[in-house]
């Protein structure tokens, strides 16, 4: 089988889609940590939810192990660290990806991601003390390559992937952030060749701002490292809600998340768009995010099935732009089976009186301010109520 590099040479590679979202809305992952001990929990919602982006056409199952270091997992009163345990969770879901990866042809990664070491200011050798714990795991399960995702500061980004380098994998890098660069103030394109000079060999964005959004910083990301002359594979992963009101911080700064955001939801046309602009920008690795979805997935194969070959084993029942659109009862809703009609729709929200746009919430803290340190703690009323009358005085 082709390593991650050999088939993002050979033509574009399609990544997977949501998990800590998709789990949540099925009942299995607990909103606010966002952690996947639910990969022991209750496994074979996660085995069935990967089967579902491999016959969408992901081309790679991503252990779901984000947000799995072991600072995280004890942060705020999580028992999920103390009942059963960083090795533990991040075995059992390497070991989920890979099993329903031999279902057919895909690669599998173990992923690492921001954690509250870094936040509450904590050494860059503690930090990397915690990605090593799940390093060992991927490297110990076969995981053909790394991922390091959803970092917002480019320093804690390079000593994530120093560390995943010392490991021999190839190692991909993904920030969570848009057009204005990371939450320290260095801009896209400087963290993209950041990225590559620590060793990042595919190097991109993840999460927090939609496909569109997310495109724009990639051009930056792709101009700085042009400038300097190097060449990682490039790989982009966004949201699947609409964020053009989200600023620095994203999607977590408007008031919907994580609990509002459907009426955001890209449509499966947008996904088609969002793989032809990536691909021609010349970003190889495409996938989702946050509210990713199967269909979506399946919209980004399909955009994509010449350049890679074959289409996905999820079109059986599907016909891209018309579906069975022309088998149906009522002639107005035949008349809809075609591309034309269906990538020049504008969705209407259907919520009478609702703000076309949000007005986010920009607390401005970031690395070392102390409502954002790491305790062991669980959250109390009283900080709660602090936080809320916070949030009115910024209103």
């Amino acid at each position: 089988m082709q390593g991650i590099l050999e088939r993002l040479a050979a033509g574009p590679v399609i990544g997977d889609g949501g998990f800590v979202f998709e789990l949540e809305k099925r009942g299995y992952v607990k909103a606010g940590p966002w952690t996947p001990e639910s990969v022991i929990e209750n496994p074979e919602a996660v085995r069935q939810l990967h089967r579902e982006f491999l016959r969408a056409g992901s081309d790679v199952m991503q252990a779901f192990t984000f947000y799995a270091s072991e600072d995280k997992l004890v942060n705020r009163g999580n028992k999920a660290g103390v009942k059963l345990g960083v090795e533990a969770i991040n075995r059992a879901a390497a070991e989920l990806a890979a099993e329903v990866a031999a279902e057919g042809d895909a690669l599998v990664l173990g992923g690492l991601s921001q954690c509250p070491s870094y936040l509450s200011g904590k050494p860059k050798a503690e930090v990397q003390a915690e990605f090593k714990k799940q390093i060992d795991v991927f490297v110990d399960t076969g995981m053909d390559f790394l991922l390091c995702e959803y970092f917002e500061h480019i320093e804690e980004m390079e000593w994530a992937v120093e560390e995943s380098k010392r490991s021999g994998l190839p190692v991909a890098a993904s920030m969570c952030i848009g057009p204005e660069g990371d939450l320290h103030g260095i801009t896209a394109a400087e963290c993209a060749v950041r990225m590559a000079r620590a060793g990042a060999d595919i190097v991109g964005v993840n999460c927090h701002f939609d496909p569109f959004v997310s495109l724009e910083a990639m051009k930056l990301m792709k101009e700085g490292l042009d400038k300097a002359g190097l060449h990682p594979y490039l790989f982009v992963q966004p949201l699947a809600f609409m964020t053009p009101d989200a600023q620095k911080q994203g999607f977590i700064d408007l008031p919907e998340f994580p609990f509002a955001l459907e009426p955001r939801i890209c449509t499966r046309f947008d996904m088609h768009r969002f793989a032809r602009e990536a691909y021609e920008l010349g970003i190889r690795y495409i996938g989702g995010c946050c509210g990713f979805q199967p269909y979506h997935i399946r919209a980004v194969a399909e955009e994509l099935a010449e350049e890679r070959g074959r289409k996905p084993e999820g079109s059986e029942k599907h016909i891209p732009w018309a579906g069975g659109l022309f088998m149906h009862t009522k002639p107005w809703v035949r008349a809809r089976a075609s591309r034309q009609y269906w990538e020049n729709i504008k969705p209407a929200g259907g919520r009478p009186f609702c703000p076309a746009l949000s007005c986010p919430d920009n607390w401005g803290v970031t690395k070392g301010d102390a409502i954002l340190k790491q305790q062991a703690e669980e959250t109390s009323a009283e900080h709660i109520k602090e936080m809320q009358e916070l949030q009115a005085a910024k209103k």
